[in-house]
């Protein structure tokens, strides 16, 4: 994949746009590649050229990459105010539930039906798929649905009430950790050490709900890039996003070391 300049806005013009309805809801979802399909769901405040460039990286390793429009404008740098206002109106729809300690937010019965059609229509063993922040916690929600077999959780920030809620009812997450077991499948997770907005209480909630099937990975602070869009550097004042805006794309980085544990784990899982 040739370098793209993370500054400026991102045509999306290497992905085909399709609207696709499920549960009577119609969202826009970008899709590219071949092989077995991985679900990105966007962190906040939207489609931003750093998620695009993860879902790139998600092609180019020889997967089908499905990544739904679920907030913002999609591939635009979004100023610090249009971020903040996009943050503030996910925060009170009905859609995220972004308060709710023990309660899935509904959009994630929408994106299984999703991880359903993906199957359909890529193939292969099952699906993966990767929250970011705000969806963080959704593709542990997503093991309800059978075809989702590698689950990433990246940075997840709800329910921001609770540093130590996991955003998913207890008899829901009973059933992921019987499936987890039952299917000897994994949880990757990732985070910074002081993020603010995804504590240790959080991962260690995980742990105890998941056991040794929850697989943690914490990053130094200092292996955090600085060099952020203004939504991040008014809005997000720790190091956040691992495998996006706060990645620094070197050899030797430990966020890189991240994401091609992340491909890895992909590939390992959906091509067996």
């Amino acid at each position: 994949m040739s370098a793209r300049d993370m500054k400026v806005d991102d045509a999306l013009e290497d992905f085909t746009a399709r609207e696709i309805t499920l549960n009577d809801v119609t969202k826009r979802v970008y899709v590219a590649g071949q092989g077995p399909a991985v679900i990105v769901m966007t962190e906040m405040p939207g489609i931003s050229p750093h998620v695009a460039r993860f879902s790139r990286w998600v092609r180019d390793a020889g997967l089908t990459v499905y990544m739904p429009s679920l907030f913002g404008r999609d591939g635009v740098i979004a100023s610090a105010d249009e971020g903040g206002a996009i943050f503030k109106r996910a925060c009170v729809s009905a859609e995220f539930r972004a308060f709710g300690s023990n309660e899935s937010s509904p959009v994630t019965q929408w994106l299984r039906a999703l991880a359903r059609v993906a199957h359909q229509e890529c193939g292969g063993p099952g699906v993966g798929a990767i929250g970011m922040c705000f969806t963080g916690n959704f593709a542990l929600s997503m093991m309800l649905e059978s075809s989702v077999l590698a689950p990433v959780v990246s940075q997840p920030s709800l329910p921001f009430d609770d540093p130590a809620g996991i955003g998913i009812p207890p008899n829901e997450l009973a059933l992921v950790r019987e499936r987890l077991e039952r299917e000897n499948l994994t949880v990757m997770a990732y985070r910074f050490a002081g993020d603010k907005f995804c504590k240790a209480q959080r991962f260690e909630a995980y742990a105890q709900a998941l056991g040794d099937r929850f697989v943690a990975r914490v990053l130094p602070d200092s292996a955090a890039n600085t060099d952020v869009a203004p939504f991040f550097e008014k809005h997000v004042a720790s190091p956040h996003s691992v495998v996006t805006a706060h990645l620094i794309d070197q050899a030797g980085q430990p966020t890189i070391a991240a994401r091609d544990e992340i491909l890895a784990f992909f590939l390992r899982t959906l091509r067996s």
